[in-house]
């Protein structure tokens, strides 16, 4: 998988930047005096850089974006990077500072002068986050960033807090590069033998194949896979770091490893970002990974479906009636909502088996959210207001958006079938929260459950703060902020 850069943290020096090649990165305010190393670098450059800082450019700036001199006078450096970032800046502005750095390394290396400020950790963060590159596929010669180091008052107390921060990049990056991933390398094989393969993090991982799946009665989510040479499975990942006999927290992932529409086809246009549609299970994957590397006291089960849907002679077809592990009955209305037939299986196993104190499910579920929301924030649907305020509020700290979404009965109506017990799809209006509440009838009562639809947050066109334009990580760290705060904080 992709690797997070890799960040040293090393004792203030000002002796060292005359020579430091590479990219120097400082942090300044306007009206401030500059830090000790800045001031040290201004005179290296005979006042460039306390010009720039006094600057209506520098001033102009939102915090944690950044000025650059090109090629300073008075140091070996190729550029000297000003980020506007106050002492007291909150989470999400230091994370974006430090992405001002990572967006563009020196393959020279990089030195950020973080000195005494107190959010170097997450100004780390941020940058190991932006440097992100998905390059497995390129045959051109690919730039490799030089080393970076960061320069601070006490490099082992912000090492000690930076290692949390890395292993939740790390399971950002396992997820952006599951999801990047063509279809053709990420097959339902190939995503479940990456999953076993965290075996070595600690997680015990199962892996459930069709014949297991027919024994169980998973006839809704068999029926999706039906079309493709790819067999369909489930992967049951657990992480046991909390009390012995503790019920554990469930995360399930709708992981379409491609996404056709069967029979009821998609358009030819825009069909090659259906690579993502496995996208819900990328984040499971992505946190399982996260709460490995940093032993969380908890005790976390993912689950994830993986199917690809495709259209053959064997696959299914529009009017098709499938019966569900719970036992109801699903008439299939559209092959292209395929995702809920899925999950709808994965949530009732989850419960029979595990008896959680309360499930997540995440899926690239709807394009209907994608016109509700955009690409700014994910739906939130929920039979519970306390666990669903609890996410929201990790979201907003993490500064990944969310939205809540509402449900009602209303919707659920729509979904009455002439010959089976509901339709998979319920009309073009209010399609998400349609969606979600076909979800909601295989959610046990006084289960505990929310629903994130993520079909516009977990692949973007354009780059975002924090990831370059392509697979964005979405709500692996919501979710870890999530579990420590909710389970580990007790």
């Amino acid at each position: 998988m992709t690797q997070p850069v890799a960040i040293a943290f090393q004792q203030t020096d000002a002796e060292a930047l005359a020579t430091a090649a590479g990219r120097i990165a400082l942090l300044a305010e306007p009206g401030v005096a500059l830090s000790p190393l800045a001031r040290k670098l201004d005179r290296l450059t005979r006042g460039a850089v306390a010009r720039a800082v006094g600057s209506e450019a520098f001033a102009a700036l939102k915090s944690g974006e950044a000025l650059e001199l090109a090629f300073p006078a008075g140091l070996a450096a190729e550029s000297v990077q000003i980020l506007r970032l106050p002492r007291k800046a909150p989470l999400d502005q230091a994370r974006k500072a430090g992405a001002s750095v990572g967006r563009s390394l020196s393959g020279k290396g990089t030195l950020v002068l973080a000195e005494a400020h107190p959010m170097a950790a997450e100004i780390a963060f941020g940058l190991a986050l932006r440097a992100y590159d998905f390059t497995p596929h390129k045959t051109t010669a690919v730039k490799t960033p030089g080393p970076v180091t960061v320069m601070v008052a006490a490099p082992e107390q912000v090492a000690a807090a930076a290692r949390a921060g890395a292993a939740v990049a790390e399971g950002v990056f396992f997820t952006r590069d599951l999801v990047n991933e063509p279809a053709n390398v990420l097959t339902t094989d190939d995503f479940a033998a990456r999953l076993a393969a965290m075996q070595e993090l600690g997680l015990e991982v199962e892996i459930l194949e069709e014949e297991d799946l027919r024994k169980l009665g998973m006839g809704a989510l068999l029926g999706v896979g039906m079309g493709s040479e790819s067999p369909s499975k489930v992967v049951v990942m657990q992480w046991k770091g909390g009390a012995e006999g503790e019920a554990p927290f469930a995360l399930v992932g709708k992981g379409v490893v491609f996404d056709t529409g069967g029979i009821s086809i998609k358009p030819a246009a825009g069909m090659e970002d259906m690579t993502m549609d496995m996208g819900g299970a990328g984040v499971v994957a992505g946190v399982m990974r996260t709460l490995a590397l940093r032993g969380a006291r908890a005790n976390v089960v993912g689950l994830v479906g993986l199917v690809e849907n495709m259209p053959d002679g064997r696959a299914q077809r529009p009017g098709d009636v499938v019966t569900s592990m719970k036992g109801d009955t699903i008439e299939v209305i559209n092959t292209d909502a395929e995702g809920r037939l899925v999950l709808a299986d994965v949530l009732w196993y989850a419960q029979e088996r595990f008896q959680p104190s309360g499930m997540i499910n995440l899926a690239t579920l709807t394009g209907a959210i994608i016109i509700a929301l955009g690409h700014e924030n994910a739906g939130v649907f929920s039979n519970d207001d306390a666990l669903c305020e609890a996410f929201l509020q990790a979201a907003r700290a993490e500064g990944e958006g969310a939205w809540r979404m509402p449900m009602g009965e209303a919707y659920d109506a729509k979904l009455k079938s002439r010959i089976a017990d509901m339709m998979n799809v319920g009309g073009r209006d209010g399609g998400a929260i349609t969606a979600a509440q076909f979800l909601q009838r295989f959610v046990k009562p006084g289960m505990p459950w929310c629903h994130l639809d993520i079909a516009g947050t977990a692949l973007v066109k354009a780059e975002t703060a924090l990831a370059p334009k392509g697979a964005t990580g979405w709500g692996v760290m919501a979710l870890d902020r999530l579990i420590r705060d909710r389970f580990e904080a007790k």
